[in-house]
Formats: structure tokens, C-alpha cells, sequence
């Protein structure tokens, strides 16, 4: 735009390239408020609110630009004014009396009222997770302390914790029957399903049972551009973990880092998955005690088989899409802090079936929206209903589909040694096989 100011200008500029930078959004809307562009500040505090719903600075933002007069527009140096008595006079500008919609006065009352937020009539109860998997991003070399989260702040999936519970904690738990026994610490735990289903929330649970540090590693961690740095990145890792044993090392999609080295043409991801090989077995055998290994990958038939040997990744542990009170749960994990009224969690649930965690939280985020630009658009602020959650939930296809109509053909033709017998039993249950 031609009236704009070089530094306005430079600022669009630098929103477009980070569209979920909301601090530099909001930075760019007070601008333009203070430079009498309005209409444009509140879009962009519309926008900041759509990726932020509760931030408090985004609302404060659109309370004011929702109430400011529109900018006047400057007549043209070679267009003035004419003079003669004739001409017809202009409007009036705006007086203070002009009705106007009060957005600051909305917002409070919406924030006063005393209503049902969800029909079933049960407790709201806090949650410290959504179960959608997302639990942050951590370095190859940061180690986080022992977290306070444990399974039980995973919502529902019942029956994975149990396989959990025999399959790997109650072993680690209880070292004198360990002892008894002659069971070793050492092998492994590969988890694996659908994305977006809790897998990386799940192994932080664990290292929270097991009262361990947790050190998550990705494929960028170990990958490097100079010969023998990715297997020496492997090597520190694992060093890193014995000296502050117990620990959990979570490595994450372990397709991509300890792929078939069959399939593999680049000899450094060969020599990576070699070195991993070698750091699972540990010096000795007793190397690795005390340190637990988990791993997740949603394509667990492209991990390279030496990887599930016996004392490596020798456990598996399907992680399927929530189910029915762990769909309740993350649903009110999202909805927790947006203005709803109304929302019947039981129809939610059912209408929710097989979506992922990752997908109902776009189903919140999207009836949010939904409510967010009708708001804006009609100058009357309301609540989130069922009807935006509903809708959403149809506009929204589950995301595992893709993924089950892969496993599928891996169940049927590629389960030697009954390794994804869990998977065929889920397929029929759902009919799928």
C-alpha cells in the first residue's frame, strides 16, 4: 500500500514469513493501531487469537482496535474541497454519542457468566497433558530430571498401560525379584501406531514411573555432515545416559534413524545404525544397566531387524488411537481454557471415533476458530457450542486412516513370527481385516 510507512511495510513483510509468531503479530496490530489503521489491526489480532486463544494481550489488542473509530480519509492535494456555497456539505464526523459497539464490555461480561460448561453435569477435572504426543522439543545433549508426570496423567488407553505395566515397568520396579530371577535391565521398548496418538508422551510417563531422567533423540541430533561425527554423536549419547543412569533414552522415529541398512544406499546412516547396534549390546553386557531404552516409529516393519533382536528393542507395544475416555480427556484438556457452553463430551466422544490426539485437538482448535471469526465478524462476542464442535469434527477426517490401510497389508502378508499379532486382533476387531 502506498500510504504505508516503510517500517509498516517491513513488518508485513516479517509477519508473512513467521505467520505463527504471535509476539511479533501482535507487535506489527499495535502499529498499525497507532498509525489509524483499525480495520487491519483487528484481522491481525483475529489471526494472533486463532494460534493464541488465551492470550490476554491478543484480546486487550482486539478490545481496543474493535473500538476505534475509522482512520478519516485525507482528500487529494489535486482534488480539493470545493468552496461554493453549492456544494453539498460533508457528513458529520463522529460524536462521542454515536452508538458503537463496546468489545472491552463485552469480553467482560462473557468472562462473568455463571453457566454450564459441559451438559454431562460431571466435575471438570485438571489435566497436565493433552495425550496428542507433543511434549516438546530436547537436544542430544539435555537431559530433563525426573518429570512429575505419570500414567495416570495419561487419559484412558487402559489397556496399554497394563501391557506396559507386565510387558516393562514391573520388572524395572522391583529389583530384587529381578535379582531372583536373573532378569537384566538391559533391551528395550519400541512403541509404535499411528502418529499423533501419544508415543512420546507415553515414554515421558515411563521415565516419570521409573523415576529416571529422560533424554529424547531425533535423527538431526546424530546426523552430521563429517565422517565418524554420527557414530561418535551415537557414542556420547549413550555415555551421557550411563553416567546419569537411571535413565530413559527415547529415540524418535526410529525409521528414520535405524532404518533396513538393506534399503539403505548412503553408507553413513549404515555406519549410524551399526554404532547403535554396538551402544544397545553395551561393553560387556552390563554396561547399559540402569539405563532404559524406548523408542517410537510409525513404520516399525522399515526398523532394521537386528534392532528388535532380543536385548535391543526386543518388546513391542501397540499405541492406538484414544479411546473413548481418553477422547473425553483431551477433549477437556483443550477446552479447558475456551469460552464453551453446552458441550455435550458424550456425543463429542462418539462423534470423535478414531481420531487421533493430534486430530482433536485440531477439532477444538478449529471450532474455536469458528466461533473466534463470527465474533469478529458480527461484533458480538459468544461461545463455543456444540454445533462448532461438531462441525468441525466433520470437516475433520481421522489421520491414522491412511496409516491403518498400510498396516493392513502389513498384517496380511508380512507378519512373520506373529510380530504384529496385536495389530491383526485390533483390525479385526474394527472389521478392517
Amino acid at each position: 500500500m502506498s500510504d504505508e510507512s516503510p517500517l509498516i511495510r517491513s513488518l508485513r513483510a516479517a509477519v508473512a514469513a513467521a505467520p505463527e509468531d504471535v509476539p511479533l503479530r501482535l507487535h506489527f496490530a499495535e502499529l498499525l493501531l497507532a498509525e489509524g489503521f483499525g480495520d487491519q489491526a483487528v484481522a491481525e489480532a483475529a489471526v494472533a487469537l486463532q494460534h493464541a486463544p488465551g492470550d490476554a494481550a491478543a484480546r486487550a489488542l482486539m478490545a481496543r482496535a474493535m473500538g476505534m473509530p475509522a482512520a478519516p480519509k485525507e482528500t487529494p492535494a489535486e482534488a480539493p474541497a470545493p468552496e461554493s456555497p453549492e456544494a453539498p456539505a460533508a457528513p458529520a464526523p463522529e460524536t462521542p454519542d454515536t452508538p458503537r459497539f463496546d468489545w472491552a464490555a463485552a469480553e467482560q461480561e462473557v468472562g462473568d457468566l455463571v453457566g454450564p460448561r459441559f451438559v454431562s453435569g460431571e466435575t471438570e477435572q485438571p489435566l497436565t497433558s493433552d495425550g496428542s504426543g507433543d511434549a516438546g522439543d530436547v537436544s542430544a545433549w539435555d537431559i530433563d530430571a525426573p518429570g512429575s508426570v505419570r500414567l495416570d496423567d495419561v487419559g484412558g488407553m487402559q489397556e496399554v498401560k497394563d501391557r506396559l505395566e507386565a510387558a516393562f515397568l514391573a520388572p524395572m520396579r522391583n529389583p530384587e525379584l529381578r535379582k531372583l530371577y536373573g532378569k537384566s535391565l538391559r533391551g528395550g521398548l519400541l512403541l509404535y501406531g499411528p502418529p499423533g496418538c501419544g508415543k512420546t508422551f507415553i515414554a515421558r510417563a515411563v521415565a516419570g514411573e521409573l523415576g529416571a531422567s529422560f533424554m529424547s533423540i531425533s535423527l538431526s541430533d546424530i546426523l552430521d555432515m563429517y565422517i565418524g561425527t554420527s557414530e561418535k554423536n551415537v557414542h556420547d549419547i549413550f555415555e551421557t545416559a550411563r553416567a546419569q543412569a537411571p535413565c530413559v533414552v527415547f529415540l524418535d522415529e526410529l525409521d528414520a534413524l535405524g532404518a533396513k541398512r538393506s534399503r539403505t544406499h548412503h553408507s553413513g546412516l549404515r555406519n549410524v545404525v551399526n554404532q547403535l547396534l554396538t551402544e544397545l549390546d553395551g561393553i560387556n553386557g552390563a554396561e547399559n544397566e540402569g539405563v532404559f531404552v524406548l523408542a517410537a516409529t510409525n513404520v516399525p516393519w522399515d526398523v532394521d531387524l537386528a534392532l528388535r533382536r532380543p536385548g535391543r528393542l526386543d518388546r513391542t507395544l501397540l499405541v492406538l488411537p484414544p479411546d473413548a475416555p481418553a477422547r473425553e480427556a483431551i477433549l477437556r484438556y483443550h477446552l479447558r481454557e475456551r469460552p464453551i457452553e453446552s458441550v455435550d463430551l458424550g456425543k463429542l466422544v462418539k462423534a470423535t471415533e478414531d481420531f487421533s490426539g493430534a486430530d482433536l485437538a485440531h477439532v477444538c482448535e478449529t471450532a474455536a476458530e469458528s466461533a473466534l471469526l463470527d465474533s469478529a465478524r458480527t461484533g458480538t462476542v459468544r461461545m463455543i457450542n456444540m454445533k462448532d464442535l461438531l462441525g468441525a469434527a466433520k470437516q475433520i477426517k481421522p489421520s491414522s486412516e491412511s496409516w491403518f490401510a498400510s498396516a493392513r497389508n502389513v498384517a496380511m502378508f508380512a507378519n512373520d513370527g506373529g510380530m504384529y499379532d496385536d495389530l491383526v486382533a485390533y483390525l479385526k476387531k474394527k472389521r478392517k481385516l
